[in-house]
């Protein structure tokens, strides 16, 4: 593999050095996790990131991409291959899951776009108050607020304000359901004819 590339003898060595440094952590991780990765987050704890950016106990892996103005709560995760955009100002809160894949701009450029540059983007903030779940593949658009203790199915392209307490699945989002808390636990009631099925 790469045979065709010419490198001389320390790039050659630094090459197989890097090769057998990944299949040591890959071996190490399949092993104890029974997890592979990308080759970047083989090489970086999930942690660090969410360490260097926002603080105590927050997941952010490496492959997320973030810019910006972003305030991330503690104990929050958010998983692999996600965009935060925080150009107009992006606050996540405290014990979050935001499932792979999700885009949360707080920009806009269509106006930029269709106008050959002569307007600007418009920006306006993204705020996601503490203990919300948002599914894989999710789109939140500028300007949004999504409410405390919500569910956002996967899928999902929110484009409006979800109340606290909410289940809100769809393109565009909209509400189906209410999240219940009590001494039972945590469990969904859904508006009649409006079960989703599975949407985590």
């Amino acid at each position: 593999m790469y045979e065709d590339i010419e490198l001389d003898a320390e790039l050659k060595a630094l090459f197989a050095n890097l090769r057998e440094l990944h299949r040591r952590i890959r071996d190490h991780r399949w092993g104890k996790f029974r997890r592979l990765d990308p080759f970047v987050e083989t090489l970086f704890e999930r942690t660090e990131k969410g360490r260097y950016l926002c603080g105590k106990d927050v997941v952010l892996h490496d492959s997320t991409i973030v810019n910006g103005n972003v305030d991330i709560g503690e104990h929050t995760h958010i998983s692999q291959q996600c965009t935060l955009d925080g150009s107009g100002g992006l606050t996540i809160g405290r014990y979050c899951s935001v499932a792979a894949g999700t885009r949360i701009m707080t920009h806009d450029s269509s106006k930029w776009a269709v106008s050959g540059g002569k307007i600007g983007h418009d920006r306006s903030p993204v705020t996601i108050e503490d203990f919300c779940f948002i599914g894989a593949n999710c789109v939140i658009t500028r300007g949004v607020r999504i409410g405390r203790h919500s569910v956002i199915g996967a899928g999902a392209v929110v484009t409006r304000d979800i109340p606290p307490l909410t289940v809100a699945v769809g393109v565009p989002a909209r509400a189906v359901g209410r999240v219940i808390l009590d001494e039972e636990g945590v469990r969904y009631e859904y508006d009649a004819h409006r079960d989703p099925g599975r949407i985590l």
